[in-house]
């Protein structure tokens, strides 16, 4: 995500902090290299235009050629005018004060409309709301199939009549539908075409009029580009949105779409796509992705996937085995796949503030096959060999590197690692001792 984009970014600004002192001429040097960035990475072409003279205004009006650290401050023009390009702040979903909350989803052909309403749904689930998907696709016969299919998968309901009624009828019936299984969101996943015409333009229409939805919201393919924001300008003008998703953000290097829909519809971007898996949807926060396309991390994100993918009573648990100095191998795998639930982890580390200036965001690619491996070589062990790792020695290697398909230095690079970590974890324990001993000491002084 904004892969490309992030790189030619931080690449510019790197060249902008070896300069001292700056002057006007060099300000335009630079902001001429962000605009390319920015065609390159196919924002649209007056948006750029504005950026960049919106930038300009104000380095001038911050007189960025007398500040001590004028790359810096430009830095942080351009990450707040990003921040502004793209909503300033994260835009909520609305909800009905009067259960249930009518989401229609609309969009063409192609974009991942239906497994975005699965994907929407699994989300407020997890936020404790109790949603309704409703198959509202006639014209696609798999649509509604694979809706009652993701939502068995779920354990969501899907409300469907079929692919011989009317749309309009099928979304009035959800309503009545969702009254009596006490759903308090009913989300919609209308009819696509692979091109806008004036049949789907009407039946959305309808729709809307008849069952009046509390938020119609655009899901659009991020892949697509320029073309992305010409869909997303259509259908406002045509149907009305009240916010855009925007899927596949994962396969998107550039973000074209991104940084270009809010500016050009007036609409925010309200979720993003980032995976194929049920729980890849994330509520799109403008100033995190800025900080993250100019390399600076963004450890809310990251603090946020922590709390949802481990277990706190796993974490104390831990903890306490850390404190006792009984860390073991079963431990170990424990803590590698509450990691691994956090999603992917080439995404993780572009999370960590700096690491792109370090490594350069471009090598910041992480083996996620070793993680199998290492999963692979601690499951082929006996539950003795996991909790007490001294005891393997050259035979137990061979069988555990036959057991689990790697060699005997793989295993023994494994063990090394194990070795590592426990004489890091019990010299962070010892340290923590020490500083709760003073912190005790000094309680008993000054009481």
């Amino acid at each position: 995500m904004f892969e490309s984009l992030g790189e030619k970014l931080q690449g510019i600004f790197k060249n902008l902090k070896r300069k001292g002192k700056l002057k006007e001429q060099d300000v335009d040097s630079v902001l001429r290299e962000v605009r390319l960035a920015l065609l390159e990475a196919d924002v649209n072409l007056k948006v750029v235009k504005d950026f960049t003279k919106q930038v300009k205004e104000k380095a001038v009006g911050q007189e960025i050629w007398n500040s001590l650290t004028p790359a810096q401050l430009i830095i942080k023009i351009v990450k707040d005018q990003l921040t502004e390009l793209m909503g300033s702040a994260n835009s909520k979903l609305t909800f009905a004060p009067q259960p249930p909350t009518i989401l229609m989803l609309i969009g063409l052909q192609g974009s991942g409309k239906t497994t975005t309403v699965a994907k929407l749904s699994n989300y407020l689930k997890k936020q404790g709301r109790n949603p309704l998907m409703v198959a509202a696709d006639v014209y696609r016969p798999a649509a509604i199939h694979q809706l009652q299919v993701l939502g068995e998968q779920l354990k969501i309901p899907v409300f469907s009549m079929g692919d011989k009624q009317d749309p309009v009828n099928v979304c009035s019936g959800a309503v009545k539908k969702a009254v009596g299984l006490g759903c308090d969101v009913i989300i919609i996943d209308s009819a696509g075409r692979l091109h806008i015409d004036e049949d789907l333009m009407e039946e959305l229409k309808n729709i809307k009029l008849k069952v009046r939805p509390h938020e119609i919201l655009l899901v659009v393919d991020s892949m697509i580009g320029q073309e992305s924001v010409n869909v997303a300008k259509t259908f406002e003008d045509q149907v009305g949105i009240d916010g855009v998703i925007l899927t596949k953000m994962d396969g998107d290097a550039r973000g074209g779409a991104a940084l270009s829909v809010k500016a050009v519809t007036g609409k925010p971007i309200k979720f993003v796509g980032i995976g194929e898996k049920t729980d890849a949807l994330e509520p799109f926060y403008p100033e995190r992705i800025a900080s993250r396309i100019l390399g600076m991390g963004d450890v809310l994100s990251l603090i946020e996937k922590a709390e949802a993918a481990f277990d706190v009573e796993k974490v104390e648990e831990l903890e306490k085995k850390i404190k006792s100095q009984s860390f073991n191998l079963e431990d170990f795998l424990v803590h590698l796949q509450q990691v691994k639930n956090m999603g992917p982890l080439d995404q993780l580390v572009g999370m960590i503030p700096g690491i792109s200036n370090i490594v350069g965001s471009s090598d910041i690619k992480v083996d996620e096959k070793q993680f199998k491996r290492i999963e692979a070589m601690i499951y082929s062990m006996t539950p003795e060999e996991r909790r007490t790792p001294e005891i393997i020695r050259s035979s137990r290697k061979m069988r555990i590197a036959r057991g689990s398909g790697n060699s005997v230095s793989d295993v023994n690079k494994l063990l090394k690692q194990f070795k590592e970590v426990r004489k890091m974890l019990k010299h962070v324990s010892q340290i923590e001792k020490v500083v709760k001993k003073k912190g005790k000491s000094k309680f008993k002084l000054f009481n």
